[in-house]
């Protein structure tokens, strides 16, 4: 008080230097100390008394805290009425703010967090503040209540920041662990473990998605931060109900669950990867199936370069031929069981009519030259190829894709001197009949 009238009687004598400054007694310092240190007394009288309102302030004002179990409400109540009495610690000897984390929160950190959000926790001061700030009449002489309701307010603003730290730090720790919790799920499809485990893995994670996963891999930055992650998240977020990212070396990995609109979804996702093919495996119906789907998803991405014109993303399906010759052997099976076999039941001609066709240059005509039927027979055939197979012969990149079934098909079929006795095909039989027998057989 003695300051804050110094200094404005200080201002006449700028104005006028002639004049001399009016003669303001400030008041003795002794009431002064008198006044606080009775404010202190009260202070330190009413903690209880505080306390016992704060609580039943809260019990009516917050529904939220009523629903608590009573081992929660304990430790909230526990940290208000900390507050209140590191209120008066603070009030004596308010230079000091390290009081905040260790005098208000304490051990309570880990249980606060987990209680409530940092939405209610400011409810919470806000109660206790509001408490303190009503009996601030009966807790100062008239002249301190200014003062006092300064103080309680520069309170309330350092224990509302100290409760963001602690979110926050809180929030960093979850982050930390949910990240590492998250590369070990997405290692653990790419290597086909215990579904059991990687299951559990997951729904920790907060995956609720139980079939439909798709797996998409391409080139990852060169650094990929924690925002460009947090990013693609969001992005991914927008298509998909479950998203989980990883990093391994050079690629990036994204696991997704039950993709609405994979014909947008896709094109949209690659724009976040890097320069270079993005090849997304095969639909996994389940989780277990869901290692197949990536293990064809980097079997393309190594042999991507072999079809310089594919698009972006290509389907790992897509790159069967260069798969196979690539080396991988499921890129052979997937051939076999969903192209060559199914030709070979479906009878009629089918896998004569389109070896003609391919080996005819594409030409309707000549292959129906070669089988003595009429051209429109050849088109009805190859459009039942297309029906059996889901790969249109009229198209050359499908054709090559069923080229290289029917060879892949032919090789994985025991040569007629291997065959077991009893087995041996005619040999007036027409082109083609041997090797269905056989593999009917």
């Amino acid at each position: 008080m003695a300051a804050k009238n110094s200094r404005a009687s200080a201002f006449p004598a700028a104005a006028s230097p002639a004049a001399p400054p009016a003669a303001v007694p400030p008041p003795p310092a002794s009431a002064a100390a008198d006044r606080s240190s009775e404010t202190l007394e009260r202070l330190r009288a009413s903690i209880g008394t505080l306390s016992t309102m704060m609580r039943r302030e809260l019990e009516e004002t917050l529904p939220w805290y009523r629903r608590l179990s009573a081992d929660e409400r304990s430790a909230l109540g526990l940290v208000a009425q900390n507050g209140i009495t590191a209120f008066v610690s603070w009030y004596e000897h308010p230079s000091s703010p390290s009081w905040v984390l260790s005098d208000v929160f304490g051990t309570a950190p880990t249980e606060l967090t987990r209680s409530i959000s940092l939405q209610r926790a400011l409810q919470l001061i806000r109660t206790v503040v509001q408490v303190v700030e009503d009996r601030v009449p009966e807790l100062a002489a008239p002249e301190e209540q200014v003062g006092l309701r300064e103080a309680v307010l520069r309170y309330s603003r350092e224990v509302a920041f100290a409760a963001a730290d602690v979110y926050a730090r809180a929030a960093e720790n979850r982050g930390a662990w949910d990240t590492r919790l998250e590369a070990l799920a997405v290692d653990g499809i790419l290597r086909g473990e215990n579904t059991d485990a990687l299951q559990s893995r997951i729904s920790a994670l907060g995956w609720t998605s139980h079939s439909r996963f798709t797996i998409m891999a391409g080139p990852a930055p060169s650094e990929p931060t924690a925002p460009f992650l947090a990013t693609l998240r969001r992005a991914a977020g927008r298509f998909a109900e479950d998203v989980m990212v990883g990093i391994q070396g050079d690629k990036l990995i994204l696991v997704l669950g039950n993709v609405s609109a994979p014909e947008s979804a896709y094109p949209r996702l690659s724009e976040l990867f890097a320069p270079g093919p993005v090849v997304y495996g095969p639909l996994a119906a389940t989780l277990a199936d869901a290692t197949a789907s990536a293990k064809a998803a980097f079997a393309g991405i190594a042999v991507a370069r072999g079809w310089p014109s594919a698009p972006r993303p290509v389907s790992a399906e897509d790159l069967l031929p260069e798969r196979v010759m690539g080396g991988d052997e499921s890129a052979k099976r997937s051939l076999i069981l969903n192209i060559y076999r199914p030709l070979l039941a479906a009878s009629n001609g089918l896998v004569e009519t389109l070896s003609s066709y391919l080996q005819g240059g594409h030409s309707l005509e000549a292959a129906a030259r070669e089988l003595f039927v009429h051209s429109n027979t050849v088109r009805y055939r190859l459009r039942r190829v297309c029906d059996v197979t889901g790969w249109d012969p009229l198209i050359p990149r499908e054709a090559f894709v069923l080229q290289t079934a029917l060879i892949v098909g032919r090789l994985g079929t025991p040569a007629k001197g291997n065959q077991p006795k009893g087995t041996q095909a005619k040999t007036n039989q027409p082109k083609g009949a041997g090797t269905q027998g056989v593999t009917g057989k």
